[in-house]
């Protein structure tokens, strides 16, 4: 009996347990899908960094797969995205919407742009904010909320009269002037403030010498590369501190201060950190692991850290023309193996000779080269693609980088090639793979560099010069493979003497592998694939910071002032030195204007960085009423009309007032020839004029900036749009 009763009584104890656990799942089930039932919707268009909120979730409607709704980055994306639309291209959602997590994070030192999931996603140099999503789950211990905050669009500062506003700054420049060492001290420490970190560098990275920035490296463990990371305690944001537009697409920018994390975001920074570096890591080789895919994004990346990777260019010159050298590598790799996985990321042409020169078997040979090289590369959608061109008398395609998508198609592909014969026209292949390759219908990818590689028995027949010109300004890397060069008594019938340094992206032995015999091909297989997947040399990749003629048109008038037009003359400077210059990169050419207009200098005039900043040192202050329409007339005529062919025809003009002249018909006429126009106007522009000068306002081209010596805060905004334009454009 007594047994019973306790049977009976661990039997209810173990019901009533049961049935209250029940009852608590139902009631957390219950106030989950609460929680998750008062999710607020958000437009497609919405971007991140327009809601407050540091985390929160989210609902997005269907439609936002869509090319209006821009997204920068992969993985981490920069605040200027959409949300849903970055939701969609990361793979949580798809084009039917659905709910997501977001969650801020710091800003970022650059955004890879990529394709996925049929989304375009951009590249982008730097941005203040930055963000990531994933399933529309609640963490544990978070509260979302039910309504997002949002921020203005508009300025929270009451628009001044112009009488008033025309006192105030009138005010403030007298408190400026009045102790100007001061003044100078101070801005001098903000700047300090503003970049100063304390980067922790390891061996393999000390050879940046340059401004340090708040990302620093550290070496994996598993590679001889270094790998960026980015830590809790270097994570910061930079903004402008009374930055705000008066009109559309117009920035008043008055100063600016640094700021740290923001608290709310500590709880995801870190988790940010992890999941950058995975993403960063990931189907990376261990041989020769870059930090980006993208050619194009690694020059920014370069460019706006300030840190500069120094190229040991005599170091490699002499391990390229050794016998030894090239030996030494080819001993690691058997034909039969893959050296790269999907790092190695380029669009890769060969130009192989076919002219009758080269005979039946060395033809042999050349196909036997190219097959290795395709095992090489492990070709592959998501690593390298690989087409032919065979030239003779005249170029055709044997096949273009979507025709096979592994290296065994390929190779069989190659060995049933037959010769064309005729002679060895080089010049006309190039321009044939110029204008007809390299396109989106062709299997070009945008994001992955172009690449042509020469293969030449002896000398070319026609030409190269001018072909490889437009073909470098148009973003192709050109390599050669010459075999068997021109004897002595031979060099008489070369049409163009020194044609490979006349062709190659540089002179500097990087570009060009001289092959003393046919027999020795299979010897630079490796060493050639190497270079061609090292996309942080292939400097002929065309980017933002490479394929442009930029001008700059310089207020000179009494209004200026000595001073104030030396810290134009900085501004220009701080500029002209983001941007990678020389004849066949960027170009800079500069026209100062009063009543009357002065070239100067023009685009060909220099051809180096180094003689560029020295030039722009060098003008001098000419004093003198304000024309600014007669000078944007004057450089479109004397300086922009001699724009290379392929060139993005970029104007920047600063002036400090109110022309004497109409600025909107020669802006227009501008705007028509191709002039991509931006207007910086400091203390007493004029707003109206600084919108008809710029191309787009809307498209961010006009900025106000109350005084000149705030000019330095407003660099990194200006190269951030001119790149932002340049990586929204289609790639043909």
């Amino acid at each position: 009996m007594k047994a019973t009763v306790i049977a009976t009584f661990f039997g209810v104890s173990l019901i009533c347990t049961y049935a209250a656990k029940e009852a608590t799942k139902k009631m957390k089930k219950a106030k989950l899908y609460f929680a998750l039932t008062d999710v607020p919707q958000i437009d497609c268009d919405v971007k991140a960094g327009k809601i407050i909120n540091p985390e929160f979730i989210a609902k997005c409607p269907p439609g936002c797969q869509d090319v209006k709704y821009r997204v920068y980055g992969t993985d981490i994306y920069a605040s200027f995205s959409s949300v849903c639309s970055a939701a969609i291209h990361s793979g949580i959602i798809d084009n039917t919407g659905g709910k997501i997590l977001v969650q801020k994070v710091a800003g970022h030192s650059g955004y890879r742009g990529s394709f996925s999931n049929g989304v375009r996603s951009l590249s982008l140099p730097r941005w203040r904010e930055s963000f990531l999503v994933s399933e529309g789950k609640p963490r544990k211990g978070v509260t979302y909320p039910s309504t997002l905050e949002y921020s203005s669009s508009k300025s929270t500062a009451v628009k001044s009269e112009p009488k008033k506003l025309e006192q105030d700054l009138k005010a403030t420049k007298s408190a400026d002037t009045a102790n100007p060492s001061e003044k100078a001290s101070e801005q001098g420490d903000a700047v300090h403030k503003e970049y100063q970190t304390s980067p922790v560098l390891t061996p393999a990275t000390q050879t940046a010498t340059t401004t340090p920035t708040p990302t620093t490296t550290t070496t994996d463990p598993s590679t001889t590369m270094p790998k960026p990371t980015t830590t809790p305690a270097t994570i910061r944001t930079t903004t402008v501190a009374a930055a705000a537009k008066t009109r559309p697409g117009l920035h008043r920018v008055r100063d600016i201060g640094s700021s740290s994390v923001h608290p709310a975001y500590s709880s995801v920074v870190a988790a940010a950190s992890r999941q950058v570096q995975a993403a960063q890591g990931r189907g990376q080789n261990t041989a020769f692991r870059g930090t980006s895919t993208s050619a194009s994004n690694r020059n920014i990346l370069r460019a706006n850290t300030g840190i500069q990777r120094q190229e040991p260019v005599a170091t490699f010159q002499r391990a390229a023309s050794s016998t030894a050298h090239l030996a030494m590598e080819t001993d690691s790799w058997k034909p039969g193996l893959s050296l790269f996985d999907t790092d190695c990321k380029v669009d890769l042409s060969f130009l192989m000779d076919g002219s009758w020169s080269i005979g039946k078997r060395r033809f042999q040979l050349q196909k036997h080269f190219l097959g290795n090289v395709a095992q090489a590369l492990d070709i592959g959608s998501t690593g390298p693609l690989m087409g032919i061109v065979q030239y003779g008398d005249d170029p055709s395609t044997e096949f273009n980088l979507k025709t096979y998508a592994n290296s065994k198609d390929l190779r069989n592909a190659i060995e049933k090639i037959p010769q064309k014969g005729g002679l060895s026209n080089v010049g006309k292949a190039l321009s044939f793979v110029n204008k007809n390759f390299f396109s989106d219908a062709n299997g070009n990818r945008g994001g992955a560099p172009n690449v042509v590689v020469v293969i030449v028995d002896g000398w070319p027949t026609d030409p190269v010069e001018e072909a490889s010109r437009l073909a470098r300004e148009s973003g192709i890397n050109i390599f050669f493979v010459t075999i068997e060069a021109a004897a002595e008594s031979e060099k008489q019938n070369i049409i163009e003497p020194n044609f490979v340094d006349k062709a190659v992206c540089r002179t500097n032995g990087f570009y060009s592998i001289n092959v003393p015999s046919w027999f020795s091909l299979h010897k630079v297989v490796q060493p050639l694939v190497k270079r061609v997947c090292d996309t942080d040399r292939l400097v002929c990749s065309k980017t933002c910071l490479n394929s442009a003629d930029i001008g700059f048109v310089i207020d000179g008038s009494s209004s200026v002032g000595t001073s104030n037009f030396r810290t134009v003359l900085q501004f220009v400077a701080n500029i002209s030195k983001e941007f990678e210059i020389s004849d066949t990169d960027t170009r800079i050419g500069a026209v100062q204007y009063t009543y009357e207009q002065r070239l100067e200098f023009s685009f060909d005039k220099y051809s180096t960085k180094q003689d560029v900043l020295s030039a722009i040192k060098r003008i001098s202050y000419w004093s003198g009423g304000t024309s600014t329409g007669a000078a944007i007339r004057y450089a479109s005529e004397q300086l922009f009309s001699k724009s290379k062919p392929n060139k993005r025809k970029i104007m920047i003009l600063i002036t400090d007032g109110r022309s004497y002249d109409d600025v909107r018909v020669p802006a227009m006429a501008a705007h028509r020839n191709g002039v991509i126009a931006y207007s910086v106007g400091v203390a007493w522009a004029a707003q109206d004029e600084l919108e008809a000068i710029a191309t787009d306002p809307d498209k961010e081209h006009s900025f106000f900036v109350d005084e000149f010596d705030n000019l330095y805060c407003f660099v990194n905004q200006l190269i951030q749009n001119i790149c932002t334009e340049f990586n929204s454009q289609p790639r043909n």
